[in-house]
């Protein structure tokens, strides 16, 4: 039969760490910890099994579930001393989530179940602190009612906020016993008049009522817009935890917090979190007090004057110490732990792999390996590829003039500039519809904020510390974050902050420092980052493991300049269309295409010669004699012609012809769908002049070039949307032509490679007889995803949402390569390809060429070479190594 529950506690487990799969991350983590003998407080795990059968049976659970609860529970009951819902001394328990990936505050959370009426008085009784037990029970009935009965949590936040005014309070710990029990009986009441039913008070209602509710949430909205965003499968599903309470605020020698066995945004080997003295766990995590740093250095260094961990719980801080040493050991890689102290006692709630920046991602595993804790391929394993691109953005210029009107803390490093929003939703409508970069300002960010963070340049909070939801979210998206600013005060209802004596409003723009903790008014000059150190000493063992060549697609100097500067081993992708778009060339350009006749369009052609003869040369000096390979003329001729009537007079008045001849040539041009139309290798076969002077500015520049004395020049003149071998055959003849004609003026001999772009499904199938002519394929992945589904990716945006949410596409294959489709038609590609040409050169230049997972897939079907956008270069080449290391 199914084991739907794994026990653990008391020095033992019925899992281990290598279950994530059915435990979840967190589930699996407790039972080790527990196997390691360190202090976890008992409980059990219902599996991610009972989540996928939850969903598949109409929310109902499998058969057998409740009675393996009702025993996990009694071995709880056995291990503690206490019992479940007993009025006198009563077993209390908290409900989480755990999925296999960590998904930080998306899913809900709910502590002190088992209290009602009659067990906060046994609480209270056995504690000897009536304080405690009331405080302790409102936070249960506002958790439990927000998450499990839907009562929305403001309307406990309103009611507890009247209590305080009318009581002349400003701080929940001012708070007495009797204010506390007046306070839940408020409770029970908006509970009672939002829903017309009671409070629960059967502690076994309350407990399968919070089961339910965290099953439920895995497929809430926020959870399914982080998974979308993280590429979390939602087949995976959710376990449930229950563990036995212990308490953080049940007086001065209790406390909570949150600690990473090194620091999460420097990756610097020091012991590094927050902690809140009387509290529970989500105090620390939600905001809503400011932790205090748990080393003393800690304190010193951000000027903190609240007391430290180590000074304040010195033996439990030692105990601490030393369960951090022992997890990172056992682990092998930093930790994030949360924790408890009870009446001195120390309990560990969680371990698991500590989300962190790209720069300490680097350097932990650097470290690591060079201490000898971690191997080489460990290292490059540990690091995610697409976190890298935290690393090669700019940074704040520091002797840019800066107007500091604000400090918070610097939560996740990195520079944003932006207008300010004070709303998620605004953040999404402002990028998405404006086109505007934003910062999103709030008090404090929750959950229900992660489309906006998403979409936000940087995130400023006025409150919240380092393990808040904003840094911890904003951290794993590589999002510039400062967390905790209190000095600046937040108005929604205004849409202004003020901060050091300057009201802003929506729309003004600011500048932030996740580094220091800075926010600045207006944007702030940049420099280049510095990719030399640990950043430097991950490529090159990358560089050393894997197989598949990584180029640039690049057509600019500039851009050219920087994929070199990233490590790109030459040009995969040059659209030479884009060359044409100067000011300087276009009216050359539309003049060819204006002419009626060959030697018409021929004369504007020899315009525009130098213009890309000088093209090629900067592009292959700078590439030093590594590959080049040039898309010859690709998108419809329409692109290129004007459309308003200044435009238009001024390129009839240049062609020497009346504005009717123009408009009559744009509407001969006009097609319904371009995309399918006149364009590619179509133009070259109806226009072969223009492939001609494209093919004589390559050969003219490769030999100037060769004259230089450095490496030969090999170009790769590639053809763009054939359907067929006969298309190349035409095209590729009177290259050859162009190329004998070159050669015999300029007295040099030429060496280069035709070939061409596989992006229709037709040109796939009958890659065998193109390969008679082609002497490379690349494969234009983004156009073949498009005629291989049917999908224009310019308008796909308006329903890939809702087919990702039904589980139609796994993902947007835009960003992720679609390999049971595409993919298919890429491998038949790449193997009727070699069969018929043994030495085929096989690459992709799409935008997937810097997807890691698409990268795997290019190096599963043994592809010569990726080729991607300067800036995911330095991601392609370590997604190739760790794309190598998997194959082993």
């Amino acid at each position: 039969m199914t084991k739907w529950v794994y026990g653990f506690g008391g020095g033992s487990a019925e899992g281990r760490s290598d279950m994530r799969e059915l435990l979840g991350g967190k589930g699996a983590n407790l039972a080790e910890m527990s196997n390691l003998g360190l202090p976890v407080p008992p409980g059990f795990t219902i599996t991610t099994e009972v989540c996928t059968a939850f969903y598949d049976n109409d929310r109902a659970y499998p058969d057998g579930l409740d009675s393996e609860v009702e025993g996990a529970l009694a071995a709880i009951e056995k291990l503690v001393g206490r019992k479940f819902g007993d009025a006198k001394d009563p077993l209390l328990v908290s409900v989480r989530s755990g999925a296999r990936a960590s998904m930080p505050g998306m899913m809900d959370t709910v502590l002190n179940l088992g209290l009602n009426d009659e067990t906060v008085e046994g609480l209270a009784s056995v504690s000897g602190d009536r304080r405690f037990a009331y405080d302790s029970y409102r936070r249960f009935i506002q958790m439990y009612g927000d998450v499990v009965l839907g009562v929305d949590h403001y309307h406990f936040e309103e009611i507890l906020e009247i209590h305080k005014e009318d009581k002349g309070y400003s701080l929940d710990t001012e708070m007495g016993a009797d204010d506390w029990a007046e306070v839940v009986g408020q409770f029970k009441k908006k509970v009672q008049s939002e829903l017309d039913a009671p409070f629960p008070q059967d502690p076994r209602e309350q407990l399968w009522g919070a089961i339910g509710a965290v099953f439920g949430s895995w497929m809430n909205a926020r959870a399914n817009t982080y998974r979308r965003l993280h590429n979390i499968p939602a087949s995976w599903g959710t376990a449930v935890n229950v563990q036995a309470m212990v308490f953080g605020n049940m007086g001065d020698d209790c406390a909570t917090g949150v600690c990473f066995s090194r620091n999460p945004s420097t990756g610097e080997n020091r012991f590094y979190g927050e902690y809140l003295i009387n509290a529970q766990g989500e105090d620390v995590v939600a905001g809503i007090r400011t932790p205090a740093p748990l080393t003393k250095i800690e304190r010193e260094e951000s000027g903190s004057d609240l007391t430290s961990m180590e000074e304040a719980l010195p033996g439990v801080f030692g105990e601490l110490c030393d369960i951090r040493d022992k997890l990172e050991s056992h682990y092998r890689d930093m930790q994030d732990m949360e924790f408890t102290v009870e009446s001195g006692k120390l309990y560990m709630l969680q371990t698991r792999a500590g989300k962190r920046t790209a720069k300490a991602a680097l350097r932990i595993a650097v470290e690591m390996c060079r201490d000898g804790v971690i191997s080489q391929e460990d290292a490059l394993r540990r690091v995610d590829p697409a976190q890298l691109d935290q690393l090669l953005h700019p940074t704040l210029d520091p002797d840019a003039e800066r107007k500091v009107v604000g400090m918070g803390l610097p939560a996740s490093p990195g520079a944003a500039s932006g207008q300010i929003v004070f709303s998620a939703e605004s953040a999404e409508e402002w990028v998405s519809n404006k086109g505007r970069k934003v910062i999103l300002v709030r008090i404090e960010t929750s959950p229900e904020d992660i489309a906006g963070m998403h979409a936000a340049e940087g995130i400023l909070t006025s409150r919240g510390g380092m393990t808040s939801h904003a840094a911890v979210v904003a951290r794993g998206m590589g999002t510039p974050c400062v967390c905790g600013a209190g000095s600046i005060k937040i108005d929604y209802a205004n849409k202004t902050m003020v901060s050091g004596g300057v009201t802003l409003k929506e729309g003004d723009v600011i500048t932030l420092d996740g580094s220091t903790g800075e926010v600045m008014l207006g944007e702030v000059a940049t420099l280049k980052p510095d990719l030399s150190g640990d950043f430097s000493q991950l490529m090159e063992w990358a560089d050393g493991v894997r197989r598949l060549k990584v180029r640039t697609n690049a057509e600019t100097p500039d851009d050219a300049e920087t994929a070199r500067g990233f490590g790109a081993e030459g040009i995969g992708l040059c659209r030479t269309e884009h060359m044409f778009f100067d000011p300087a060339r276009i009216i050359s350009m539309r003049e060819m295409i204006l002419a009626e006749t060959e030697q018409g369009r021929r004369t504007a052609l020899d315009k525009l010669l130098p213009y890309q003869r000088q093209d090629f040369i900067d592009l292959f000096r700078i590439m030093k004699g590594l590959p080049v390979t040039i898309r010859l003329l690709d998108p419809p001729l329409h692109e290129f012609l004007p459309h308003g009537d200044a435009e238009i007079a001024e390129v009839a008045n240049a062609a020497g012809v009346s504005e009717a001849i123009v408009k009559r040539r744009l509407l001969d041009l006009a097609e319904a769908n371009p995309m399918l139309g006149h364009r590619g290798c179509r133009l070259g076969i109806s226009y072969p002049e223009i492939y001609e002077m494209q093919a004589r500015a390559i050969f003219e520049a490769a030999i100037e070039v060769s004259k230089d004395g450095g490496d030969p020049v090999i170009p790769e003149i590639m053809i763009p949307l054939i359907v067929g071998k006969k298309e190349l055959e035409i095209l590729k003849a009177a290259i050859i032509k162009v190329a004998a004609d070159v050669e015999t003026e300029k007295s040099a001999k030429l060496n280069f490679l035709v070939g061409t772009m596989i992006e229709l499904p037709r040109a796939a199938l009958r890659a065998g007889e193109i390969a008679e002519e082609a002497e490379f394929f690349s494969f234009g992945t983004n156009d073949l995803t498009q005629t291989t589904f049917g999908l224009s990716r310019d308008d796909a945006s308006r329903f890939l949402d809702t087919y990702i949410a039904k589980d139609i596409f796994a993902g947007d294959p835009f960003v992720s390569l679609d390999q049971d489709g595409v993919g298919e038609l890429v491998g038949l590609a790449a193997e009727r390809g070699r069969a018929t040409r043994g030495d085929i050169k096989l690459g992709i230049c799409g935008e997937h060429g810097g997807d890691p997972a698409s990268i795997a897939f290019c190096e599963a079907q043994g592809l010569d070479y990726v080729s991607c956008s300067p800036y995911r270069v330095p991601i392609a080449r370590l997604a190739a190594a760790q794309a190598a290391l998997g194959r082993k």
